[in-house]
């Protein structure tokens, strides 16, 4: 496989999501453990990074987001972070609490993540996800 699909095949896997502030509270501390200058944060408005984070970036990284969520998200609970692992994690999608559609149900078109922090270097998931437009798809059934 190429490392697109192998990406995007990780990105599509199964995530759990952390419920409660306690449970991302805890997910941090074991991210933390998880940290040796190896993982990527891609803010999916911009273009994919091409380095990871060096081990001091990650941690402001995760206060800011951390402070972000729980000030943008006005609800009791999480439910907007999952991950592949909660002990030892490969993959984590954190949503935005602003744009949220249908995140945990099932939809055509749901939203992407906010930010996606994988171990992978990341790859365009915005155009990879993004449907032809019906013109595409018509010439090309035409083609």
């Amino acid at each position: 496989m190429s490392d697109q699909s192998d990406y995007m095949q990780a990105f599509k896997g199964y995530f759990r999501g952390l419920k409660g502030w306690d449970d991302l509270s805890r997910f941090w501390d074991t991210l933390r453990r998880h940290n040796q200058g190896q993982w990527y944060v891609y803010a999916t408005a911009e273009q994919p990074p091409a380095e990871p984070l060096r081990v001091d970036e990650l941690e402001a990284f995760i206060q800011q987001a951390d402070r972000e969520l729980r000030e943008q998200h006005e609800e009791d609970y999480c439910g907007i972070v999952y991950v592949d692992s909660e002990d030892d994690p490969t993959f984590i999608k954190i949503y935005d609490p602003g744009n949220l559609g249908v995140v945990c149900g099932f939809s055509d078109n749901p939203p992407l993540p906010k930010w996606v922090l994988s171990r992978m270097k990341p790859i365009d998931v915005v155009a990879a996800t993004t449907p032809p437009s019906r013109w595409k798809k018509l010439l090309h059934r035409f083609a």
